[in-house]
């Protein structure tokens, strides 16, 4: 019956499941590795190599743990309870608690999520009097962090500088905390493990005759701790199965180290991978820009994709004046293959930064276009911008019991939930506003009632994006950010707040804050899609990898944003963003966008910007540049309306004129507004209504 399992396998994945010994699998995209790894499990148990419990399988997710299992199930006829397939930290957590004595652990230790571990952080900060001006808590954990992900102890820090000195003090002050409290934050899962089964030679002998093969997923992204951590469970017998795509190795911010993949070659005396290169995703012109793009990389493993599916259509290129035209675009061509019949849950729009999601939001919303933001919250969502806005709120209006309640002790300054409890009283016995009590309470309010009365009196006379950008600063929220590991993203939002303020006030000629902030509200109100509905998804490129639809739009190709600026003051940086694009581009089975803007706001400020590099990496012929079309005036006299428009370049049909879409038949030009490339055209059709397009993409012609 092994037959079976492999009838239905390519050559180059038949010869992956059955590998003899240690093995490893180079996995283009697309190229169907998660069934041979699970094909691999199954092959393996049903040719009796191995049984259930004799094999490990690591994931990086819950999610690809459990579809590893389901696919297993359906392939053999087995029960996959108590196998050992799981995640870095569940399969060490699982360790742990088995051998919790020799890890000098407690049976019931509990576990540090990020919020635990940084409150944990402050209270071993607090017992050593510490002053947290000087030392962040935020900054701490993150020392803390990097050091166990690279399988370093307290006593083992180099620190060369007092500054570090107290920080490895600090350090060795919280572990002996958690010690003691029985608490492991995530990183000491890993590490905890990793000398567990380095100083105990009897343990670590039973796990690697036990486990006589371990396979492991998404190599390209395991740590230099986790790649140690599996060569203790290999014996002398053993066999290690990886699986991975050195191209598509994106997380180095998180500790991934795609150099993993050459020293496997070289641990494990392996001559070459086994290679995955047919893809059964994308059309050809879409696999043959991915595969030019990344050959510019150095030190590659090699491999170009390929596919039986045809060529294609072209890739679209388009550049846009700035960032909002951009959006309406892009909003454009995905109504544009919606009427053509393709779902807009096929339609998916990939950013490099989440901060360009706001225009695109605004895009859509203003085109009547559902969608959801995969794996995020949309732009007026996000915590910072809620907090920013909470503080534009109580400028504009202190009054505003729910918007003090959110920031009167962020950035923390002191009053807990008791003080804001008493405070709540005294207002409801006085009949007043919470900001009325708060200026008639102690000391503990008087910081936050001179800092709002200070905003208040600032703003004054300042223009709508100034005071946004004031406001932003005051606030404390940037400086707040600026301290906090992953706050980069946070101050990038917070940025385009400006941005999306000087937005409204174009495009309303309102520069009040009140009318900027009941224009947050509404966009911020119920309008994304609902669970299940077909709607447009949104993400971040680091947020797709591993799904496909049938049309990406990506947006944003500029040199200093993807490429982005950080990453050419890195080592190796300018190759990840492009084994970033890399993965972005093979996002697209169908068609794929590619959009850039000559100016974009940045900062409440236009920013000029180069095209991306990666365009000029992806070769001529594949590519179809969008230029605007604009439809040639009537060649017959309409008879004048009562208020005739002239015609004119930019409106080249006359109010009251017959012109005909190629979607929705012919409809009679009702009204323009706008002016220059924002111009827009509205016509009515008999059968769908009144339609709104930017001219420059009507693709309308005269009726004559």
């Amino acid at each position: 019956m092994p037959a079976d399992l492999l009838e239905t396998l390519n050559p180059e994945q038949r010869a992956a499941v059955t590998a003899p010994g240690s093995a490893l699998v180079l996995a283009g995209a697309g190229s169907g590795k998660t069934r041979v790894l699970t094909t691999r499990i199954a092959w393996l148990i049903q040719t009796a190599q191995v049984s259930p419990m004799g094999l490990m399988a690591v994931t990086f997710t819950n999610k690809a743990a459990k579809e590893m299992l389901t696919r297993l199930s359906a392939l053999l006829p087995i029960n996959t309870r108590g196998m050992w397939v799981g995640t870095f930290h569940g399969l060490c957590n699982r360790l742990l608690r088995i051998h919790h004595r020799d890890a000098g652990l407690p049976q019931r230790f509990t576990i540090l999520d990020g919020g635990d571990q940084l409150a944990a952080v402050k209270r071993a900060l607090r017992a050593l009097d510490v002053d947290t001006d000087k030392y962040d808590p935020r900054k701490v954990q993150s020392f803390i962090n990097q050091h166990k992900e690279a399988g370093v102890r307290a006593d083992r820090v180099e620190a060369w500088d007092p500054y570090s000195r107290h920080l490895a003090e600090y350090y060795a002050a919280y572990d002996a905390q958690c010690q003691r409290e029985g608490a492991v934050d995530f990183a000491e899962l890993l590490l905890r493990a990793f000398e567990l089964l380095s100083r105990n030679a009897l343990l670590r002998e039973h796990y690697q005759a036990r486990f006589r093969h371990i396979l492991v997923d998404e190599f390209q992204d395991t740590s230099r701790l986790q790649y140690e951590w599996l060569k203790l469970f290999k014996g002398p017998q053993g066999a290690l199965f990886a699986v991975g795509d050195d191209d598509q190795s994106i997380y180095a911010f998180r500790g991934a180290h795609v150099a993993n993949m050459r020293l496997f070659l070289h641990d494990l005396a392996i001559a070459e991978p086994i290679k995955l290169t047919r893809n059964y995703r994308s059309v050809s012109t879409i696999l043959d820009a991915a595969n030019a793009v990344i050959s510019h990389n150095a030190d590659r493993l090699g491999k170009d994709l390929w596919t039986d599916a045809g060529a294609g259509e072209p890739i679209r290129h388009f550049e846009a004046g700035d960032d909002a035209e951009e959006a309406r675009f892009i909003a454009s061509e995905i109504e544009a293959r919606r009427s053509d019949g393709e779902p807009y849950r096929q339609q998916a729009v990939l950013y490099r930064a989440n901060a360009q999601s706001r225009a695109i939001e605004h895009a859509l919303f203003s085109a009547g276009i559902p969608y959801r933001v995969y794996g995020g919250l949309r732009f007026f969502e996000r915590a910072e911008i809620k907090h920013a806005l909470a503080y534009l709120r109580l400028a504009a209006w202190p009054d505003d019991d729910n918007a003090l309640l959110r920031v009167v002790n962020f950035p923390a300054r002191g009053i807990g939930a008791r003080s804001l409890e008493q405070l709540a009283d005294d207002a409801a016995a006085a009949g007043t506003s919470l900001w009325a009590a708060a200026c008639r309470a102690g000391r503990k309010f008087v910081p936050f009632v001179q800092l709002i009365e200070a905003l208040r009196q600032e703003v004054t006379g300042l223009g709508l994006v100034a005071a946004v950008e004031h406001v932003v600063v005051r606030s404390g929220l940037l400086e707040h950010y600026g301290n906090d590991r992953d706050g980069a993203e946070r101050i990038d939002n917070l940025t385009e707040l400006a941005n999306a303020a000087g937005a409204y006030a174009a495009e309303s000629d309102d520069q009040s804050l009140e009318g900027f902030l009941a224009h947050a509200a509404l966009e911020a109100g119920e309008h994304e899609a609902a669970q299940g509905q077909d709607a447009v998804q949104l993400m971040s490129v680091h947020a797709a990898k591993g799904l496909e639809f049938f049309s990406v739009y990506l947006t944003g190709l500029e040199e200093g944003l993807f490429p982005h600026d950080n990453s050419l003051n890195q080592q190796g940086g300018l190759e990840e963003e492009r084994r970033l694009m890399y993965v972005a581009i093979t996002r697209a089975r169908r068609q794929l966008y590619l959009t850039h803007a000559r100016a974009r706001l940045l900062h409440g400020q236009t920013r000029y910007a180069l095209p991306s590099r990666f365009l000029d990496e992806i070769p001529a012929g594949l590519v179809r540049s969008l230029s605007r079309r604009i439809a040639p005036a009537p060649s017959v006299a309409v008879a004048p309306a009562a208020a005739p428009v002239r015609r004119t370049a930019s409106q080249p049909f006359q109010v009251g004129a017959r012109v005909l879409h190629p979607r929705y038949g012919e409809g009679v030009v009702g009204a323009y507004q706008g002016q220059g490339p924002d111009t827009e055209i509205r016509v009515r059709f008999p059968k769908v209504g009144d339609k709104w397009f930017i001219l420059d993409y009507a693709r309308l012609t005269a009726v004559g």
